[in-house]
């Protein structure tokens, strides 16, 4: 072969290389940042990198919840019923509020820190003004013969609401409400025959709540044996919740057996605790209070025996427990929860929103008004919290029943 065709030869080798290279070009690349990729991993990442690295497992920590994390949220989200205060807060966003407008609210018999109705109620109130920035101010109530007073004391304020919270001050309530048509007046548990225009009376569906208490008792006892601490029986709301209770229990197993007493007093802690004691004496290994701080020291005499306990109207493990800094929490199971807190921030908001009407405004499982508390540091087996849950959601879409008359309390 002469030189000239080898030249040629080579030549047209040459142009063929180029072509090869110029289709491989963009796999080349890839190559060459997948080396480069590769090669990064053997240098020290800088700070930046560092973070943001953190911030990814941060979020994928968010996004993959662990089991337990997961049981949790889903026990937060039934306890609001799929309700939140902030829920609420957004359904009245962009009512005016007046300059003056002010909210006052007078407790039943205790104080605005009971751990349970009356805290509850206020913090509806509280939240309410944080909200949508009008002024509140509480007034605690020491005994029956302080309502009217009390009632009286509230008005001076010249308020545009008035709160009054619990069934015993309804007669008070409704002689006020009478007397001064241009105040709104809510009532917590306050059931009238006929409601003047400026009378909400707010009402519970507390069978269901009981229900809920009653039939996580039932998933819960091994000695086949329970027990609840109501307040006082005069007053329809706890005859609810100690029916509702034994017949939840009984819809689990209507062989176990429900102990129940009614106390004198709904701010007598050392008499729930003793009642409590003497259930516990008697075999039960839940105990469900439904008596205000009555009832919240028979939860805690038997958390602090190693027994059960259920609280009532509010999440009690961060009321009575302390949000878990208190003997026994890891036995708190749950709290019916009753949204009272939901009832005065709508009914505020009604107010202002200029749609205020008199009647009965009733908050039930359907609508996020009753429900149950998350476990928090109770080791609830995954069946029982699965079993609760259905409750529940039967409850709330008419699917079960409790039996019990949603007026007088009593067995259907």
């Amino acid at each position: 072969m002469s030189a000239l065709a080898r030249r040629m030869g080579l030549i047209a080798l040459l142009l063929a290389l180029s072509l090869i290279t110029a289709a491989c070009a963009n796999d080349s690349t890839d190559e060459e940042a997948t080396e480069d990729a590769a090669a990064a991993t053997d240098e020290e990442p800088t700070e930046d990198e560092m973070a943001e690295e953190e911030l990814t497992e941060d979020e994928m920590a968010e996004e993959e919840p662990t089991e337990d994390e997961a049981t949790e949220d889903e026990a937060a989200d039934a306890s609001e019923g799929g309700v939140s205060i902030e829920d609420s807060c957004a359904q009245y966003e962009g009512v005016e509020v007046p300059e003056d407008f002010n909210v006052v609210l007078v407790t039943d018999i205790g104080k605005v820190d009971d751990g349970t109705f009356n805290q509850f109620a206020n913090d509806g109130m509280v939240a309410a003004a944080d909200c949508l920035g009008f002024e509140s101010q509480a007034i605690e109530t020491a005994s029956e013969a302080d309502y009217a007073t009390n009632i009286s004391t509230a008005l001076e304020a010249d308020p545009e609401v008035v709160v009054t919270v619990g069934f015993l001050i309804a007669d008070a309530t409704l002689e006020a409400a009478n007397a001064n048509p241009d105040v709104n007046f809510i009532g917590i548990d306050q059931f009238q025959a006929e409601y003047p225009a400026n009378y909400v009376g707010v009402l519970f569906r507390e069978d269901q709540g009981g229900f809920l208490a009653g039939a996580m008792a039932g998933l819960l006892t091994e000695s086949n044996t329970i027990g609840v601490v109501g307040g006082l029986e005069v007053v329809p709301p706890v005859v609810r919740l100690v029916n509702g209770f034994e017949a939840g229990a009984h819809y689990i197993d209507e062989s176990i057996n429900v102990l129940k007493v009614y106390t004198d007093s709904f701010t007598d802690p050392a008499q729930g605790a003793s009642a409590a004691q003497q259930f516990l004496g008697e075999g039960a290994d839940v105990i469900f209070g439904a008596g205000g701080q009555t009832g919240s020291g028979g939860v805690s005499a038997a958390t602090e025996a190693g027994a059960w306990g259920i609280g009532v109207d509010q999440d009690e493990y961060f009321t009575t427990f302390g949000g878990g800094s208190s003997p026994g929490s890891e036995f708190l199971a749950t709290s019916a929860v009753k949204r009272v807190d939901l009832g005065v921030f709508n009914q505020i908001g009604e107010a202002l929103a200029g749609s205020f009407e008199g009647g009965i405004y009733t908050l039930d499982a359907a609508n996020g008004g009753i429900s149950y508390a998350p476990f928090h540091d109770a080791a609830i087996p995954e069946d029982a919290a699965a079993q609760l849950e259905e409750v529940r959601q039967g409850l709330a879409d008419g699917s079960i029943e409790t039996g019990i008359d949603p007026a007088t309390g009593l067995p259907l």
